[in-house]
């Protein structure tokens, strides 16, 4: 009866074995699971991070063509005022008083596109001078990574009618289009397209006028 007892206490050789046999597989399973939530997870971050992002950019684009403003300075050539805005269908530089770094005074924006790289972002500040020398000289910033740019910039002419047009060159037009249109478009069809439609309020200089027989041109 003494031997019998005893033996009824404690565990066989097999049964520890099964036990340890059973946890280990626990184990690696719960193990594996756990992996693959983490990378899901991470997956999902990185996904919500970029698109985060990318909408943070959008927003300070627009907000940036929203405060286009008609910069203005002296050509060194011709003595004559004139206004800072190039506009291109692939190709854009203005004047804002937007600042990313909200810095006091104006700022110069430029956008333009690398085929098969994306669309870059230039900033400078803007003095009383021709920015364009400046703005050469500062660093570029990859913005939005395998996108393509297209620009179409609204004018209005002689009869109020309003138009969108693929170029605007306010030294020639001495003003600033009434609105912008961003697209952007991603490379081999990866991706959804962005747009962005500012309007500019402040689309005329104070003394420089538009010159509307140059617009019934465009």
């Amino acid at each position: 009866m003494y031997l019998s007892y005893r033996q009824s206490q404690g565990f066989t050789l097999i049964e520890v074995v099964l036990a340890l046999g059973l946890t280990t597989l626990l184990l690696g399973l719960l193990s594996s699971s756990v992996f693959i939530v983490a990378g899901d997870w991470n997956r999902s971050s990185n996904s919500l991070g970029e698109n985060l992002e990318v909408s943070l950019a959008l927003l300070q684009l627009d907000r940036a063509l929203h405060g286009a403003f008609p910069h203005s300075f002296t050509n060194e050539e011709t003595l004559n005022r004139q206004i800072y805005f190039t506009g291109e269908s692939d190709y854009l530089s203005w004047v804002s008083t937007v600042s990313p770094q909200r810095s006091p005074g104006l700022t110069v924006w430029e956008l333009f596109e690398d085929s098969g790289e994306g669309a870059y972002l230039r900033l400078t500040p803007a003095f009383s001078d021709n920015p364009t020398q400046r703005l050469e000289e500062s660093n570029s910033v990859l913005l939005f990574p395998g996108y393509d740019l297209e620009f179409r910039y609204l004018y209005e002419d002689l009869d109020q009618n309003k138009t969108w047009t693929d170029g605007w060159e306010a030294q020639e037009l001495l003003g600033l289009p009434l609105a912008v249109y961003v697209r952007l478009i991603p490379n081999a069809n990866q991706g959804e397209e962005l747009e962005i439609v500012a309007r500019i309020r402040n689309n005329e200089h104070r003394s420089i006028r538009p010159n509307d027989l140059e617009r019934l041109d465009l």
